[in-house]
């Protein structure tokens, strides 16, 4: 989850640099693996949004699988067939980094069950073929993103953050929010503190900071802008605004049980929408 996006120039071969702090919520997709039946991996998709995955991003174009693929790859060697499952229970399209996640888990996972014994960081080499957003979930810790994404930095003195996401079912995506954004030179992240001594005093700084597809994402749909309302107008929030590309936003609350409730009071009053409280663990 991008909890600042500062893109800040487009580069020649149609790639953005910019600065991201990112956080893992404590609440995934699933992957597990299998013998195989057939004699060759293949992919099954389960879980709330496996209908939504399997229109947007069928199995054989799934990063799962691709994972999979570049791994063995790169391991030079035959490796043993597997039936796997991915369980999708974050929505697709959703500015949360799901697909990324997903073959960062699968690198993790193959790489331990196939015994390759490869380091983490040539597991990140591996998975910038597939995403400049998996070398930071494999890490799955809190780190500031630069470069396009690949160049990883720990983000120590993060404090855990009880969070709401909001989604409100409207699959967003990033090439077309992307498209939107208006060609500029912008300024970079503020430098983070060494640690914060509360969630209020890495809020404040927070506050200074920005996500530059916002507004991209406000002139696809307005779902992505009334996310981030519906969290804001709540009492107990204390910070709310869009994730990556949305249109899934966050709130920053004090506590879980307050993160919780209003939870609650988000879903009596949007039924449709996909709202969860979870935590994302600091550093």
């Amino acid at each position: 989850m991008n909890l600042t996006l500062h893109v800040l120039s487009r580069r020649g071969d149609g790639y953005h640099t910019i600065e991201s702090l990112a956080v893992f919520p404590e609440l995934a997709d699933l992957v597990g693996v299998g013998p195989s039946p057939r004699g060759r991996t293949g992919l099954a998709l389960d879980g709330e949004f496996a209908d939504e995955l399997d229109l947007l991003s069928p199995p054989p174009d799934n990063l799962v699988l691709r994972a999979a693929e570049v791994l063995s790859q790169a391991a030079r060697k035959r490796l043993q067939p597997l039936h796997m499952t991915l369980t999708k229970r974050i929505p697709v399209a959703a500015g949360l980094g799901g697909g990324s996640a997903d073959a960062a888990a699968t690198l993790r996972l193959l790489n331990r069950l196939w015994e390759l014994r490869l380091e983490d960081s040539e597991l990140a080499r591996i998975g910038l073929e597939l995403g400049a957003d998996v070398p930071m979930c494999i890490a799955s810790r809190p780190v500031i993103a630069s470069g396009i994404g690949e160049r990883l930095m720990p983000a120590a003195g993060i404090p855990d953050l009880p969070l709401v996401l909001v989604n409100p079912r409207f699959p967003l995506s990033t090439a077309s929010v992307f498209r939107e954004l208006e060609s500029a030179e912008r300024s970079p992240m503020l430098p983070i503190q060494a640690k914060f001594g509360s969630v209020i005093a890495f809020v404040i700084w927070l506050r200074q900071t920005r996500n530059d597809l916002s507004e991209p994402a406000r002139s696809v749909t307005r779902l992505a802008e009334s996310a981030v309302k519906s969290l804001s107008s709540d009492p107990d929030c204390m910070f709310a605004r869009m994730s990556g590309s949305g249109a899934t936003a966050f709130g920053i609350f004090a506590k879980m049980s307050t993160a919780e409730r209003a939870a609650e009071r988000i879903r009596l009053k949007r039924p449709n929408w996909w709202v969860v409280a979870t935590e994302a663990k600091g550093s």
